[in-house]
């Protein structure tokens, strides 16, 4: 969580005191599908192993973000590349949200407001941010997490135009693109779950390679 007496709840607030709006055209995030890595011969057989665990642990009751992160996010990150180079995973990383929220003291004086907090996930390569990653546990509702994650997208270096993002519960998936520049904007994937007869866990992984493959070419 953000941590600050400020938190971005709502999308409404993400665009009211960060500037940053949804955008309506259907071709600004085509990176989650379209012309995606396939998967190898043991990338799949791994991933239905996750697949089970993760179904296995939920059968009993509620999955803890640590628990969900152990069986599920780690070895997907892994699979993705993420743990090698040319990229550094860092966890529990600090954010300084680079924007200021105008609040009103106990004076009624407008006054700057820094956002602070800690991601769960960061994927970097050189300065560049390559993916936010957002976890929480399994009866968490992933949409309320979204304003969240984009607000810490919001940090990432002025420099940088694009950023992406993934929060998840571990039952469901869902990934973010947002624009930082000239002027700030977001988009969502669908979303991807756990629930289906077929292994989205294989969709979750291609979008996750398809982001380091950007990298590698920016």
């Amino acid at each position: 969580m953000l941590q600050n007496q400020r938190v971005i709840q709502s999308l409404e607030e993400l665009e009211r005191y960060l500037g940053a709006t949804r955008s309506t055209d259907l071709d600004f995030f085509m990176e989650w599908r379209s012309q995606l890595p396939p998967l190898n011969e043991g990338e799949r057989p791994a991933l239905d192993i996750i697949r089970d665990r993760f179904r296995y642990q939920r059968k009993t009751g509620n999955v803890a973000e640590g628990a969900v992160n152990a069986i599920v996010i780690s070895p997907i990150l892994a699979l993705a590349g993420f743990y090698d180079s040319p990229f550094h995973l860092r966890s529990e990383a600090s954010i300084s949200v680079k924007m200021t929220l105008e609040v009103e003291n106990e004076t009624g004086v407008l006054q700057p407001e820094i956002l602070r907090g800690r991601m769960d996930f960061l994927v970097l390569q050189d300065q560049f941010w390559q993916a936010v990653i957002e976890s929480k546990e399994t009866t968490f509702d992933i949409e309320m997490g979204i304003p969240q994650i984009l607000a810490y997208m919001m940090g990432a270096p002025s420099i940088q135009k694009f950023v992406f993002g993934m929060v998840t519960n571990g039952n469901h998936f869902m990934f973010i693109k947002l624009q930082r520049s000239p002027k700030a904007k977001y988009s969502f994937s669908n979303t991807f779950s756990m629930l289906s007869d077929l292994n989205q866990l294989y969709d979750v992984l291609q979008i996750l390679k398809q982001i380091g493959t950007i990298a590698l070419h920016h």
